[in-house]
């Protein structure tokens, strides 16, 4: 039987999820995901995720692929797992992919979402979705900020321990690409704004301790300038906080050209 490559779209809800990465003592996004395929195929499945979103981190489009040699279709597939997985895990598409498709090594970039709620009082129903921001943002200093980042920098200051190997000669290092940064209220909650992320990778705990320290300079602790000059230094001392991990969504990734 002819081995084939299938693609997956998921989504998730990881506020009971230790992340996408499977573990032997946590539940995980891809454990899950692989508990599913092991009993529709009769056989142990490694299922490839397009990256390792932390604990409590949510997607609308994580990328994922596995080899198989079953005859089962797409859509017997994407109903198939739908009917077993728990309702804050769905697959959204199936479909197959060429044999030298690899959800992380075949990917460009990607998009992630942060979203803050900056009102009084929050409804409960947002608390795992949407990070509740004491305080009042001025929201043309973070623009200012995200001018900054723009284009090809040395992220080492917003890298979170245990993103790679630190003494790998090879390769970018912390060097990363923003080709859009910006942060926007809702269209129709104007007490809810969001940050957006997109770029050709992203170092561990990046975007949440990018969003940290913008949080500073919009609240006044740190100035634009002092932003700036925290990203040139290349040390994560020198940036602020990590954001909680609930507020961040990974919303796309790229296997084309990035079009904005």
């Amino acid at each position: 039987m002819k081995e084939r490559n299938i693609r997956l779209l998921i989504a998730f809800d990881g506020s009971s999820y230790s992340g996408w990465q499977r573990q032997s003592n946590a539940p995980t996004i891809q454990a899950t995901l692989e508990k599913c395929l092991q009993v529709m195929l009769d056989s142990a499945v490694t299922l490839y995720g397009a990256g390792r979103t932390d604990a409590g981190v949510h997607a609308i489009g994580m990328v994922a692929n596995f080899q198989t040699t079953s005859a089962i279709p797409c859509s017997g597939f994407q109903n198939g797992l739908n009917s077993m997985l728990p309702g804050d895990i769905r697959v959204l598409e199936v479909n197959e992919a060429a044999a030298d498709f690899h959800s992380r090594y075949s990917a460009v970039g990607k998009s992630y979402r942060y979203d803050i709620f900056t009102g009084k009082i929050q409804l409960p129903t947002e608390r795992l979705y949407c990070v509740h921001f004491h305080g009042s943002i001025d929201s043309i200093k973070i623009q200012h900020c995200l001018r900054f980042i723009l284009g090809s920098h040395d992220f080492s200051s917003f890298e979170g321990s245990g993103s790679r190997d630190i003494n790998r000669k090879s390769g970018r290092g912390a060097v990363r690409t923003l080709f859009h940064a910006a942060y926007l209220p809702h269209p129709e909650k104007t007490e809810n704004w969001s940050f957006y992320f997109t770029g050709d990778g992203f170092l561990r705990h990046m975007v949440r301790n990018l969003v940290g320290t913008l949080l500073e300079a919009g609240t006044g602790k740190i100035t634009p300038d002092d932003f700036q000059s925290k990203l040139r230094m290349q040390d994560r001392t020198a940036a602020g906080p990590t954001a909680p991990a609930r507020g961040l969504f990974l919303e796309k990734v790229f296997y084309e050209p990035i079009s904005l």
